[in-house]
């Protein structure tokens, strides 16, 4: 939301110098948007005020460092801020001056925009922004003014206006009363006009203006604050959505269409996309959160301040001046923001006293020449037009503007910043602090990421400039491994510290889907963990607070959790780069993805892509069995369809093409055939626009060792795709991202919107119409020789439960085939069908025959003499991981195509 800084000084009665703001018909054409202030207001004052450049208290501090990235280091925004973090993060803040060839287009300045946009503004009373007295001395009377200070009495030219006293005694809080609207043109006029009036410019000999020096502004804003002898109030446009004015930078939305504005469009210095670039934690937020992934502007005049304060979740923040008069800053190092509360409490005590948490409000400033003298490292930058600012995590900063300017500014996490989200939400649960992302979904959803990155580089050999950098903050001591290991750390401690007669139980997917789950007491986040009792359905703990939530007995009591700690030891292995925790991570799980995308929210990024697609989703559960007494199965779990006989299609599939079958383990199973090449087509609700039903397109797609990929593409926007190894878990993903854009669409107030679809709701094979008894048909006749095993046993099996003879077979038949472990001899023996091991065994050995050692090892020793070392290490890994292992039934295939090939 932008916001605009008005000032109203009053001097002595006879030097008042009157400026006329407004001429009389723009004075009718604002009367609308000026209804909502009083007389008294900054807008309907005469300035009446002039500097005093003898009484300047400019503060004598160092200056932050400022970096010249070259035009190739400019080409990575977050390459960049890595290289000079070392260099700079001990300031707090620091400068980066672009290359003089970055000068992009300001669709701000466009003339729709400049002269008929509206933003609105408040009024921000500059020489109480250190000294005042706390809220409760003034209610119910004249404002009087407290100088902790400065004793100099302060000169008054006129009585305030009743009106004007009034607003005053019904505030509450101080620096939240409201202002005019502006347009961008009006405002510079009301800036301009002001400044010139309070500094006394004038034209010179030459006839040119003088213009008062950064440092002549500071000097006096800094007399302002600690000094005040007059009454000084301004417009500021301040945190203002981007969504409403627009956004500085071009956009693909942006009035700006030349194709010159391309580079600017894709650039990662753009603050529309700097958020969500490859390698920030960021890119994995599903919600687009104003001021943190969406930028705010903030329109400035002289004296608008911003006071001090840190980021949200003690995040990266990166500000770009777009053009004006330039804005001064002030920043303390993050190692030392504790010892700046220290300073700010000792010298304010009754603004702290009235209310602890004041520096979460922002409307609090002090010199930095006290900071200072209280042995707190403070720097000064001074940014100028086209130039960018950096503030680092937990690093307080602060500053004014020197006149009508206008700035941008956002978020980023880099995974260096991980460290120091835990730490803020640990300080937040402390406070009691609501929270505005959450921590642990960005934190697994990298974790996944950097686990995919791994299997690409070692097992794929898919090296690229992204997986490379994550891989970078993997291993034993890697930034993202440390972070996980941290996180896993705290909740095993705090689950020793619960009764032992808790329960355990995994919960649901969708249980912060809809809503984030907070503990009702320090409103911690509860992605991971939460405790809840019997006797209340929506109310939840973290563990910290569990044995709080009510009186219940601890055994009434129940723990949710996403991840056991075993699973989460195992995701530490997988970061530390042991190569059997990785393959568990990827093909353990065939319930959650592993690199997600909010595709429509993120940035699409073609290094993210693998055969043209995502491969793998971005956070994992594996599904291993819970060995503990306590755990229990999820609540209200939906069953799953096991086969097509079981239930009829509800929607119409139209079959595109049948493909061809491939005879290998991962192509079938025994609910179906997956013929490689196979593409249909169904309508369903749109991810983009939930509103309407459009059609999708499923496809199985070769995915080398991994067998069968199941991909589905929304027809009318392709990029919009979902990969995964499942047909049920890729139709979830599509489900999942529809879910969150009716969430989001329903937060934006959008009628009409479906409601939320349940799990329930849809059945991934009958999706991809493999449960349409046409199709399955045409593809059963594909495979007129019963080489899909699994396949035709399981239907065999079927058919023979249908009869009337054997509700005893019928059991043990239904038995095996849950638990797919039965003796393959005997089903091979009652139904005549091969299985793939015994062919496999009858080619090699022919029928009865068995190898002995001397036989095998002689073998052996012939082939590992062809084998350079990368072979014979995957081979030992084959052979190790057993017939259990997708590796091993790939090899038992390929080993088998290849002695069939030989014997013709």
């Amino acid at each position: 939301m932008i916001s605009v800084l008005f000032v109203r000084l009053a001097l002595f009665e006879d030097c008042c110098l009157e400026i006329p703001l407004l001429d009389h018909h723009s004075r009718n054409v604002q009367k609308n948007d000026e209804s909502h202030e009083s007389p008294g207001s900054p807008r309907h004052r005469k300035v009446s005020a002039r500097w005093v450049p003898d009484e300047a208290c400019r503060p004598l501090i160092d200056e932050a460092p400022v970096f010249y990235p070259t035009e190739e280091e400019f080409q990575d925004t977050l390459g960049y801020i890595a290289s000079i973090r070392s260099s700079a993060e001990a300031y707090g803040i620091c400068k980066i001056v672009p290359p003089p060839s970055w000068i992009p287009p300001c669709p701000l300045k466009d003339k729709k925009i400049w002269e008929h946009a509206k933003f609105s503004t408040r009024i921000q009373q500059v020489d109480l922004l250190q000294n005042r007295e706390p809220m409760r001395k003034k209610l119910h009377r004249k404002r009087k003014r407290r100088r902790q200070f400065n004793s100099r009495p302060r000169r008054r030219a006129r009585a305030e206006s009743s009106e004007s006293n009034a607003a005053c005694d019904s505030e509450e809080k101080f620096g939240f009363q409201s202002g005019s609207d502006f347009t961008l043109e009006e405002f510079q006029r009301f800036s301009e006009e002001f400044k010139a009036a309070y500094f006394e410019v004038k034209e010179n000999t030459q006839d040119k203006r003088w213009l008062p020096s950064v440092d002549d502004i500071e000097g006096e804003y800094w007399r302002i604050i600690e000094q005040p002898t007059d009454e000084v109030e301004v417009y500021y446009g301040a945190d203002l959505e981007t969504g409403t004015l627009g956004s500085g930078f071009p956009k693909e939305s942006s009035l700006l269409t030349d194709s010159k504005t391309d580079q600017y469009m894709t650039s990662g210095w753009n603050l529309n996309n700097l958020p969500r670039l490859a390698g920030s934690v960021l890119s994995f937020e599903e919600c687009n959160i104003s001021g943190v992934v969406v930028p705010w502007l903030y329109i400035g005049m002289c004296f608008s301040s911003f006071c001090w304060h840190v980021e949200d979740h003690h995040l990266y923040s990166l500000n770009c001046l777009h053009w004006g008069d330039p804005k001064v800053w002030y920043g303390v190092p993050g190692s030392h923001a504790s010892a700046l509360e220290n300073a700010m409490r000792k010298h304010l005590p009754d603004l702290f006293e009235e209310q602890p948490d004041l520096l979460n409000e922002l409307v609090t400033q002090l010199s930095p020449s006290v900071v200072k003298s209280e042995g707190v490292p403070v720097y000064r930058a001074v940014q100028n037009s086209g130039e960018f600012v950096l503030t680092f995590p937990r690093a307080y900063h602060s500053g004014f503007n020197c006149g009508f300017n206008c700035a941008e500014a956002v978020n980023v996490a880099p995974i260096d910043w991980l460290r120091h989200g835990q730490s803020a939400i640990e300080l937040y649960s402390a406070q009691h602090h609501k929270t505005s992302i959450s921590h642990d979904k960005l934190l697994l959803a990298a974790a996944g990421r950097a686990v995919q990155a791994l299997w690409n580089i070692t097992v794929l050999k898919k090296e690229n400039s992204e997986n490379s950098r994550w891989k970078s903050v993997c291993g034993k001591d890697g930034i993202l491994t440390q972070a996980i290991k941290t996180r896993v750390y705290l909740e095993e401690k705090r689950i020793e510290c619960l009764p032992e007669v808790m329960r355990f139980q995994k919960m649901q997917k969708d249980f912060d889907l809809d809503t984030e789950r907070e503990c009702f007491s320090c409103f911690y986040d509860l992605h991971l963990f939460a405790a809840c009792c019997n006797c209340s359905s929506d109310k939840f703990a973290c563990l910290k607070h569990a044995n709080l939530i009510c009186r219940c007995d601890p055994e009434n009591r129940l723990v949710l959790l996403r991840y056991t700690i075993d699973e989460l030891n195992t995701l530490v292995k997988a970061l530390e780069e042991s190569m059997d925790a990785v393959e568990a991570w990827v093909f353990k799980d065939r319930e959650r993805p592993l690199d997600s995308k909010n595709v429509g929210d993120c940035i699409l990024d073609a290094h993210k892509k693998l055969f043209g697609f995502d491969l793998f989703p971005s956070t994992v559960q594996l599904n291993t069995s819970l060995k503990s007494e306590h755990m229990e199965q999820p609540i209200n779990e939906f069953p799953k369809v096991d086969s097509y006989s079981e239930r009829r299609t509800s929607f119409c599939i139209e079959p595109i093409n049948f493909g061809s079958v491939v005879f290998g383990k991962p192509w079938f199973n025994k609910d179906a055939i997956y013929p490689q090449g196979y593409k249909s087509r169904v309508k369903f609700f749109n991810i983009c626009n939930p509103l309407i039903r459009s059609s999708y397109t499923s496809e199985i797609v070769d995915g080398g060792l991994l067998g069968p990929l199941f991909k589905v593409s929304l027809e009318e926007h392709p990029q919009e795709s979902f990969v995964h190894v499942s047909a049920e878990e890729c139709w979830e993903l599509v489900l999942q991202r529809l879910n969150q854009e009716i969430t989001r669409q329903k937060c934006l107030g959008k009628q009409g919107l479906p409601p939320v679809q349940p799990s329930s709701s849809i059945n991934g094979l009958e999706m991809f119409g493999l449960l349409s008894p046409s199709i399955v048909q045409a593809i059963e006749a594909l495979d007129p020789y019963h080489k899909c095993t699994e396949y035709w046993e399981n239907k065999l099996l079927k058919k023979k439960s249908s009869s009337s003879s054997g509700d005893t077979f019928v059991a043990a038949a239904e038995k095996n085939s849950s638990e797919t472990k039965y003796d393959e001899g005997e089903i091979a023996d009652s139904f005549g069908t091969d299985l793939a091991v015994q062919e496999t065994g009858n080619l090699l050995v022919g029928s009865g025959n068995s190898l002995s050692d001397d036989e095998i090892q002689s073998v052996f020793r012939r082939l590992l003499s062809k084998a350079n070392s990368e072979e014979m290490e995957i081979m030992h890994r084959i052979l190790c991981k057993g017939p259990t292992s997708p590796f091993w039934r790939v090899a038992v295939e390929m080993l088998t195509e290849e002695i069939r090939k030989r014997q013709k």
